[in-house]
Formats: structure tokens, C-alpha cells, sequence
């Protein structure tokens, strides 16, 4: 039999939305009419049942030799139930209608819209960029695949697209769909509801951690501001953008705490601020203080202030206390208002000098500036703090989120002796 004459409707279907590659669909069409077989002799369950005890029987019976094949198996029984005969698009609200984009222009109007709208609710810039540039990436697929309404069956699609032909994680499909959902629900005026796209899937991974030795052994390996910064993150278990984001006003010596103001999730919280940490630091912050009165005396000195105190309190901006702890060498200008400013050092610098760092040390592991917050808090678990107590330093809110470093501190500690070491005499050496 002809692969293109099964379920042709189908097919064509997937051609037309671009949602799977053109080699794949025949294949995707054979999935899809093995299980409308099975569906027909299971009419009395459940759609979702059937589903599932379809995609379950082919990897009981062998049916499906490769994990591939099962996921390819699953997203063409999804396409087909979710997208191809359900019917359903997203119920929409106020707003029913798609919108049209008749020409490019009409893209440039909405991402400026979406850029007014995002500055004017105070989020950062790197959520502005974030959510324009998947934007401008939804509209390149609509080109793509020759479409001139924007609506909640083009999304759908778009999010399938993601999951099923550029295999990306569930955390970046996730980041997709909620720059879109600002652009339908805000600027669109229309509510998205029960989306049925095609879920990008990521089994557990455990977080990459460095032993006590090793941490030593990397911060051998960096000097200068760089390696106070890593101290810190190892030694408050703050994100990279936090340590960056830390103002002056935000360090507390005498009570040996750190501030994060508006950390991940808009939250606040207080961390350790290492006793260790304390004289480099102190070194650090007057540098940064004969900078910062230099500025003022060169007619700058300003820095940004979040959620509009500028307006609030004039003069802060070129208060001591507000300036960046980690100041950036050079001033620049402000991609927003144009203003000449000195903003906090560039992320690239750290990881730049992790990178080497870890290379000088020997170490292979897969690690990154985040891996040190990893291992501040696998290793305050091996020395016997509460996991509350972890949590609240992490600024999880949940502690389930914490207890993933409960998994990691089984391989830096004593694990149980493999039965393989205790044989005798049977295993040769050597």
C-alpha cells in the first residue's frame, strides 16, 4: 500500500499547518490509523482511556522497538484526536474573531503594541525580550506555513510545532505559550482557554553538583571580582542574576544577610552573606564608591530604579545605596529611555571566567555558574540543615522543588557497596 493514501485527509492536514516535518507525516498517518483500529474495538471506554491503553499496549507488546517511535506513536494519536477531528479550537473571550495580518507592517504594529504594554506594566528587559522575540518567531511560522490570521488554532499549532519538530524542552514550550498569552490576552483582547497543543515532555534531571574539593579547586582558579562573585553564589546560594541585580543597600554586614529584592517569581527574600566573603567585600564596595563619586562629578552617576520610584524619589537614582554592588567597568546607554547610565557587570563576564575556571581545574563535569547554587544547597543538606530552612534560603516555594538535592547527595557521600565489590575471588583485576 501507497504510505501517502493513508488517512490522505490527515495528511494533508499536517502538511498544511506545518506542524510535522514532510517526511514524517506519512508515518505519523500509520499511527493514527493503527489506533483508529483499536479505537473501534474499544467504542465503550473513554476517549482519554482509549488513548492511553493504545499508546500502553504497543510498548507492552513490542510494537514500538524505540523510544522515538513510542513518542512519534503518541504525538500522531494527539494531532489526529486534538487537532484534526476534535473540532475545538481554544474557547475564545470577549473576542471571537481572528485577527488578520494582511502585511508585515501589521506584525510591527503589534510587537511595538506588546513592547509599549510590557514596559508600562514594569517588567524587565529580559522578559521584553523574551516575549518579543517569541512573538516575532509565531509570526515567522504563520509565514511560514501561509497563514494571515492570528487565532487560537494558529497557537495550538505553533506550540505543537515546538514540541513535535524542533524538540524543544517543556520549559522553553512553556516560556513560548506565556509570551503568547500576554499578546492574545492583552493586546489581541482575547482569553485563551483550555489550549490542546501537543506537550513537550522532560523526564526528571537531577541538577549537576560539584563536591567541597572541587569548589575549592574552581575558586583556585578565578581572581578578582569574578571570584568574589562565585563565593557568593556558592557561599548564599543566589542566581546569577541576583548576585547582579544586588544593591549596595541590600548587603547587610552586621547582620551577615543578604537581600533579594524581586527574585524569581517577584519575591523577596533574605539569604546568608558569608562571614568569608566580608573583607573582599568591604574592599570591593569602596572601589565601587570612588567610581560612583567619580560619575557624579562627570554629571552621571544615575542608575535604574525598578517599578517606577524613580518618579517616586527623584534623587535615588544617584544615591550610594542604590547603586549596583557588581557595576558594570564602562557606563552605556539605557535601551529604553536613551539615558547614559552605569548598570550592573554583563552576565557573560562571570560565566566567561567559569568556564576557564573550570577548565584549569580539571573538572569535566557539565557545570555552570548555576551549578554553584546547586551545590550550596546539596551541600548545607549534607551538613545536616533543615530542608525548610534550604527552602526558605532558595526561595523555593515549594519544598519539593528543594528535596531534588536530596537524590544528588547520595553520590558525594558514603552510597551502599555495590554487590559486584563483594565477591571474592571471582572478579579478576587488572
Amino acid at each position: 500500500m501507497d504510505q501517502h493514501s493513508i488517512l490522505p485527509e490527515f495528511q494533508s492536514f499536517l502538511h498544511n499547518r506545518g506542524i510535522v516535518a514532510e517526511k514524517k507525516i506519512p508515518y505519523y498517518a500509520f499511527w493514527a490509523s493503527r489506533f483508529l483500529v483499536f479505537n473501534n474495538e474499544h467504542e465503550d471506554l473513554p476517549l482519554d482511556v482509549r488513548i492511553d491503553r493504545f499508546l500502553g499496549e504497543l510498548k507492552v507488546k513490542g510494537k514500538v522497538p524505540a523510544d522515538w517511535q513510542a513518542r512519534q506513536a503518541e504525538e500522531a494519536v494527539r494531532l489526529y484526536v486534538g487537532h484534526f477531528i476534535s473540532g475545538k479550537t481554544s474557547r475564545l473571550s470577549p473576542n471571537t474573531d481572528p485577527v488578520s495580518l494582511s502585511n508585515r507592517e501589521d506584525w510591527t504594529a503589534l510587537i511595538e503594541k506588546t513592547r509599549e504594554l510590557i514596559r508600562l506594566k514594569h517588567y524587565s528587559y529580559s522578559t521584553e525580550r523574551t516575549y518579543l522575540d517569541w512573538i516575532r518567531r509565531f509570526f515567522h511560522y504563520l509565514d511560514t506555513t501561509k497563514r494571515t490570521t492570528i487565532s487560537a488554532e494558529s497557537l495550538r499549532d505553533f506550540l505543537s510545532y515546538l514540541a513535535i519538530e524542533k524538540r524543544v524542552a517543556a520549559s522553553t514550550q512553556n516560556q513560548a505559550f506565556n509570551a503568547l498569552l500576554f499578546l492574545f490576552r492583552h493586546i489581541l483582547k482575547q482569553d485563551l482557554k483550555g489550549i490542546e497543543a501537543v506537550r513537550a515532555k522532560r523526564g526528571q534531571r537531577l541538577p549537576t553538583v560539584l563536591s567541597v574539593a572541587e569548589v575549592q579547586e574552581l575558586l583556585r582558579n578565578m581572581e578578582g571580582m569574578a571570584l568574589l562573585m562565585a563565593q557568593i553564589l556558592y557561599g548564599s546560594g543566589l542566581r546569577l542574576r541576583e548576585v547582579l541585580r544586588l544593591r549596595v543597600q541590600d548587603v547587610d554586614f552586621e547582620g551577615k544577610a543578604l537581600f533579594v529584592r524581586g527574585g524569581k517569581g517577584d519575591k523577596d527574600r533574605t539569604t546568608l552573606l558569608p562571614e568569608a566573603v566580608k573583607p573582599a567585600l568591604l574592599k570591593h564596595l569602596d572601589d565601587m564608591k570612588k567610581m560612583h563619586e567619580q560619575d557624579l562629578q562627570d554629571g552621571f552617576g544615575e542608575v535604574f530604579l525598578p517599578d517606577a520610584l524613580e518618579r517616586k524619589y527623584p534623587e535615588a537614582a544617584r544615591q550610594w545605596g542604590w547603586q549596583y554592588v557588581f557595576s558594570a567597568a564602562k557606563r552605556s546607554v539605557d535601551p529604553r529611555t536613551g539615558v547614559v547610565r552605569r548598570h550592573h557587570l554583563s552576565e557573560k563576564v562571570l560565566q566567561g571566567a567559569m568556564r576557564q575556571a573550570l577548565r584549569k581545574a580539571g573538572i569535566i563535569k557539565h557545570a555552570s555558574v548555576h551549578t554553584l547554587r546547586h551545590s550550596f544547597a546539596t551541600h548545607l543538606l549534607m551538613n545536616g540543615v533543615n530542608i525548610r530552612e534550604v527552602q526558605d534560603l532558595l526561595g523555593h516555594k515549594h519544598v519539593d522543588t528543594t528535596m531534588v538535592y536530596t537524590h544528588v547527595i547520595r553520590t558525594l557521600t558514603n552510597a551502599p557497596k555495590s554487590p559486584l565489590d563483594m565477591l571474592e575471588g571471582i572478579v579478576k583485576k587488572g
